[in-house]
Order: structure tokens, then C-alpha cells, then sequence
């Protein structure tokens, strides 16, 4: 084959050769040409030896690539359909584009899933529904016995993301449409950067890198007091949350790639510019159950009493359970706990750690419940669910499963316009959401995607309270697990309390 193409190429050169002798116009000129590039492409490729398919099918196989690296584009628009893309669908993008955008949002013609599918999830309403104007519970107030500036929270915040993960452009609109519909921002374990600093609240993620909250020692990061302590009593900092893990990659550790680790980015993380930054795996401030409520406290008395939380995806369950009993036995404890889905994931992550690493969300959360339960822990402790959810089913779903908030991070990328073109990892997000390209990022308008921000949070808040009001219910935090239903055969529908309480 590499013969024949080498062959035809050649042909066409030499008889657009004759053509130009004969018709020396500008139009058989430039036809000459392309023929020529093409023929030395075609002949590059078949004497190279790096890539044995160029070799046997020169320029044609350049094809393949091609379409190889936009095949994520071609399935999304030609392909799909509105349920069966992942690992956010159409239907579930389209709901947070027409609400971030205040466009119509009903669907005619009925639904279209199969409601008899097994594993099919409803709520069933009310002969009496209440009045959504009237539903309250759209904020919860953070903060146990031990915190002393509590928190009236949002039920739906802004899940982690920090600044270099995502662009300038993208967490100045986030912080900006948090202020002004008035919900958090959690920073993510990149530190503060100027860019959250844009009026809204903040919750100050503090990783095992512990940047913005500590400093490099002999190669080691290490938790530093005042450092963190000059960025926690900022009074744009509510809460602080200290992270274990993340779903998309538990026991791993965060990862910047060296293409996003800008100077800027550097500087801000006290690391050296233009490498990949691997977070350690582990904390090196402690070590054990006991020190780890030492340090829980200090971040709270350097933090002049705000809530501390922690974060994980749920592992290893006698470890949890033995860190749960210990809080109970040494009467202290975080104010919240942020309960992270192994299904979740922004950014980079290694494709084992992502596909197959991490409880999933429904069953980490339902197991942090109980233990709280169990220990009498549940009401000084609260719970933050962030894994994948979009629109106010996901919500009211995990709040019957024992959440108290709710933690988005892809469904606010989305209000910004995200397309989910999966180049988080590459530098090259088309629409300056998850890039630090200079050009790319402009393509992100802070102005106009602030708001956007803000409408999605606001209009999924009523849509809860619609779905809330329609069941009969009073107030979002009185929802049961009792409420919600799954169908488990053809022939069986079972409430959530039935299958995990």
C-alpha cells in the first residue's frame, strides 16, 4: 500500500507539473504546490520509522489520528444521546446551561427514561404539596460545641477546585457569583490566591501539600501556624476543611501538571515553576487518630474558633469507624465532615485511582451517616455530600441519605461554560475554564459567566424546593430516605431506607 500511495502522489505531482507547463495560471500553480507538500509529506512518512502504520499508510493515516484525538467531540455531537454520555450526560448538561443561562427549562413529550429499568430512582408526591415559596431549610448552620464563629451555609456550595486546576478567569467568576448569590466557594487545596479574594465566602482547603498553609522543608512540606493563620482569619474564610483524600484519586494525593504550573501558580504554592506537583499522600502533621484531633483543634483556636472540617472518600470502613469512636471518646471533633464520592474528579488523575479506587458516593455517605448516628455525633457534626450531582433529584436524593449540604464541582464548571471536552489534564480547555493558556483564558468573560454562576445556584435551590413542596414536606432537612424510591426488579419497588438503613 505504501507503494501505491507514494505512486499516486507522485503521478499527480508530475501531471500537475505538465498542467502548470502548459496553463502557467495561478490557480494550476497552487494546485502544483499542494500536490508537491503532499508528495514530500507522503514521502516522509514512508521512510520514517517511529510509527509502522505512517510507514505502511503514508498522509492516510495521518487520519487516524485525527479523528483519534477528536473522538470525545464526535461521540458528544453526533453520536450520544441525552442519557447515555459520561460521565456527565446531555440531559444533566443541558439543565445546568438552560438554568445558568435563565432559558427554558421544561421537557415536552415525556420522559425518556425507561422507569422500568432496574435501578430507576423516584419520589413519589402529595395529594396535598405545599407551597415552595414557603420551604425552608436552604441554609444550614455550621459549627459544633467546640467552634465558636458558626457558619449559616448554603445547602449547595462550590466543591473544591483550586486555582491552577482551573484558570484566573474561572475562579474570580466563581467567587464573584458565590457573593453574589450569597454561598461558598471552596478554595480547593491550591491555597488562596487573589482570585477567590473577589468578595465571596470561602472555604480554605488545606491539603497535604499544605499550600497557603505551610512551607517546604529539606524537600518535605510541612504545616506551618502562621502562615495558615494569616490566610484563616481572613474574614472571607468561613470554614476551613482539611483534606484526606479526593474521589478521583483517594490515597494518592492532588497532581498539577507541569504544563498548568505556571509562574504565578508557582509563587502562590511556594514550589518551582513549570514541574508537576505531586501532593504527598499522607499528612505529615500527624500521624495517628489522637494527633489528628490535636490538630483539628489548632487549626480551629489559629482559625479564632471557624469550623474545621475534614474530607475524604470513604476507604478503608474499620478505619473510619475507629476515627469516628475516637471523636466520640475524646469529646472533640471537626464541625463537618465533606463525604467525597469515588465517581468525583475535576482534574488529573491516574486512570486506576479514577476508575477503581474510592467508595462510591451513595455508600460512603450512607456509611458516615450511620457511624454519627451511632456515636451520637450527627448533631454536632455535619455533613457535606460533593459527587456528581446536577440537578435537585441528585440533591434531594443525598440529603435523604443523611447530607446536609451539597458539594458541586463539574456541575459549576458547566454553568461556566464548560463544554466536557476531558482536557482538564491537557492545558488546553477550549473554553478557559481548566487551563492556564493566556489565550484560552480570555475566551472566559468574568462579567458575563459570574451571573451564570449564580442563576444555576439559585434556580437549582428552587427546583429543590419545588420537589420538596410537591412531596408534602415542610422544610428540605426533613427528607427521609424513607421518601425516596428504587425500583429493584420489574416487580419491586423498595424505599432507600429499605436498602441501606
Amino acid at each position: 500500500m505504501r507503494n501505491t500511495i507514494l505512486s499516486i502522489f507522485i503521478i499527480a505531482t508530475v501531471l500537475c507539473g505538465v498542467l502548470v507547463y502548459f496553463l502557467p495560471q495561478t490557480g494550476t500553480i497552487i494546485l502544483l504546490s499542494i500536490s508537491g507538500l503532499l508528495t514530500l509529506i507522503v514521502i516522509h512518512d514512508s521512510i520514517q520509522t517511529k510509527h509502522s502504520l505512517l510507514r505502511a499508510f503514508p498522509l492516510i493515516a495521518r487520519l487516524r489520528w485525527f479523528f483519534e484525538e477528536e473522538r470525545d467531540k464526535i461521540q458528544q455531537y453526533f453520536i450520544e444521546d441525552n442519557l447515555n454520555g459520561t460521565p456527565i450526560n446531555r440531559e444533566k448538561r443541558s439543565i445546568v446551561y438552560q438554568r445558568s443561562k435563565l432559558q427554558k427549562e421544561t421537557i415536552p413529550f415525556g420522559t425518556q427514561h425507561n422507569v422500568y429499568s432496574k435501578g430507576y430512582e423516584f419520589v413519589k408526591h402529595s395529594l396535598f404539596p405545599k407551597d415552595h415559596h414557603k420551604i425552608t431549610g436552604d441554609k444550614v448552620l455550621f459549627g459544633s460545641d467546640k467552634c465558636t464563629q458558626k457558619y449559616n451555609c448554603s445547602l449547595i456550595n462550590i466543591s473544591a477546585m483550586s486555582f491552577g486546576s482551573l484558570s484566573k478567569n474561572a475562579i474570580m467568576a466563581l467567587n464573584q457569583g458565590a457573593k453574589m448569590g450569597d454561598f461558598a466557594h471552596n478554595t480547593g487545596e491550591g491555597g488562596i490566591s487573589p482570585y477567590h479574594l473577589q468578595g465571596g465566602d470561602l472555604i480554605f482547603q488545606v491539603g497535604t501539600g499544605y499550600f497557603g498553609a505551610g512551607k517546604s522543608v529539606n524537600g518535605k512540606r510541612v504545616f506551618d501556624d502562621e502562615i495558615f493563620k494569616q490566610n484563616a482569619i481572613r474574614p472571607e474564610v468561613k470554614m476551613i476543611e482539611i483534606k484526606f483524600s479526593q474521589g478521583a484519586k483517594p490515597g494518592h494525593g492532588g497532581i498539577l501538571p507541569a504544563k498548568k504550573n505556571t509562574v504565578e501558580i508557582a509563587k502562590i504554592r511556594s514550589v518551582e515553576p513549570g514541574t508537576q506537583v505531586d501532593s504527598p499522600p499522607s499528612h505529615s502533621a500527624f500521624s495517628n487518630y489522637e494527633e489528628m484531633i490535636s490538630f483539628i483543634q489548632n487549626v480551629r483556636d489559629l482559625s479564632e474558633g471557624k469550623p474545621v472540617g475534614i474530607k475524604f472518600c470513604v476507604g478503608n470502613n474499620q478505619e473510619i469507624e475507629e476515627m469516628i469512636k475516637t471523636f466520640s471518646e475524646a469529646k472533640n471533633y471537626p464541625d463537618f465532615i465533606s463525604v467525597d464520592g469515588g465517581e468525583g474528579g475535576t482534574g488529573s488523575a491516574p486512570l486506576e485511582f479514577t476508575n477503581y479506587m474510592g467508595t462510591p458516593l451513595t455508600e460512603g455517605l450512607v456509611f458516615v451517616n450511620k457511624l454519627l448516628k451511632e456515636y451520637n455525633l450527627k448533631n454536632q457534626i455535619k455533613i457535606i455530600a460533593a459527587g456528581k450531582a446536577v440537578d435537585a433529584f441528585d440533591i434531594v436524593k443525598l440529603l435523604a441519605l443523611g447530607a446536609d449540604a451539597i458539594g458541586m464541582a463539574r456541575s459549576f464548571m458547566l454553568s461556566l461554560g464548560c463544554i466536557q471536552a476531558r482536557e482538564c489534564n491537557l492545558d488546553t480547555c477550549p473554553v478557559g475554564v481548566a487551563t492556564q493558556d493566556v489565550d484560552l483564558v480570555k475566551a472566559l468573560v468574568v462579567e458575563k459567566k459570574n451571573v451564570r454562576v449564580k442563576n444555576y445556584h439559585d434556580k437549582t435551590i428552587v427546583a429543590v424546593k419545588e420537589v420538596v413542596a410537591a412531596m408534602g414536606i415542610d422544610s428540605i432537612s426533613d427528607v427521609k430516605p424513607s421518601e425516596v424510591f428504587r425500583r429493584r426488579k420489574d416487580e419491586e419497588i423498595v424505599s432507600l431506607e429499605e436498602v441501606y438503613y
